[in-house]
């Protein structure tokens, strides 16, 4: 007998009986989960290429989830509650950011064997990365017609598009203890995409300036920026691997594929916070 099958004889009490009880599988949905890999040819590699876009869409799912638990904390004034929140997110995002180094085992040429099987579809359309956007506070109008087709994902994309996103609780949070934030920032409609503003940056400035004064929101202050760091980490990496696998050719859902990525590297969902590092 191996020492395994020793170490399971002597666990006396481990369940084996699972006629009428749940097990781990029945938890999980396993059998929901395990069959949603289909791949569309019969090409090794598209495996690979279905599971690493399910596993990025479930820890997007866990992304997602974390950052509206830290909103609502911010927005109730429960600081400490919401940083546990947002450092889970920026764990979170070490993951996802590591499953390009995955993809990228997959070469040019074993793309291009099942790449015609995706159509149009492409991840671009991910509805949960245009949530991700949108909470963090980046909204874009013309996504939205991406997702018409279906009623109920339209519905919750546009209930986040016009919501505060993570930043704007943030100031919010500024105005509250005594900062003064111009009421074109703190009355903006929401549904537009932030723009830098000074009396953000003074705020948050003296925040810095007077760390013990302001701990809670300093400390605030760096976990956004945690994310964002993040963030333009994964974008890096998405650009690099597109451009590894397909070069400069068009995106499968008509983006320019690696311009459009190199584009968006230049965003900022927090501009303040990397703009006041050159005036501490």
């Amino acid at each position: 007998m191996t020492d395994s099958a020793n170490t399971f004889k002597s666990e006396k009490n481990i369940h084996t009986d699972f006629q009428e009880k749940m097990t781990y599988g029945d938890y999980l949905q396993l059998d929901t989960l395990l069959s949603s890999q289909k791949r569309l040819s019969d090409h090794h590699d598209e495996m690979l290429f279905i599971i690493i876009h399910h596993v990025s869409e479930l820890w997007l799912k866990l992304i997602i989830h974390e950052i509206k638990g830290a909103i609502q904390m911010i927005e109730q004034d429960e600081l400490q509650s919401s940083f546990k929140m947002l450092s889970r997110v920026s764990k979170t995002q070490t993951q996802i950011i590591q499953a390009w180094d995955v993809l990228s085992t997959l070469t040019p040429a074993e793309y291009m064997e099942f790449r015609d099987s995706l159509g149009n579809a492409s991840g671009f359309q991910s509805y949960q990365y245009r949530l991700v956007e949108f909470v963090l506070g980046y909204k874009t109008p013309y996504i939205m017609k991406i997702y018409k087709k279906d009623p109920e994902v339209y519905a919750i994309l546009e209930e986040a598009y016009t919501k505060p996103g993570l930043y704007d609780v943030a100031i919010q949070a500024l105005a509250r203890n005594g900062f003064p934030i111009n009421d074109t920032v703190l009355n903006r409609d929401f549904s537009k995409t932030y723009q830098r503003d000074a009396s953000v940056e003074n705020a948050w400035l003296r925040v810095y300036q007077d760390v013990d004064s302001h701990w809670e929101l300093y400390q605030l202050a760096e976990k956004l920026v945690d994310i964002e760091d993040w963030f333009q980490q994964w974008r890096f990496r998405h650009m690099k691997t597109v451009e590894r696998i397909i070069g400069h050719k068009k995106g499968t859902g008509g983006s320019s594929g690696v311009g459009y990525l190199k584009k968006v590297l230049d965003h900022y969902f927090f501009p303040e916070l990397w703009e006041i590092r050159t005036k501490i």
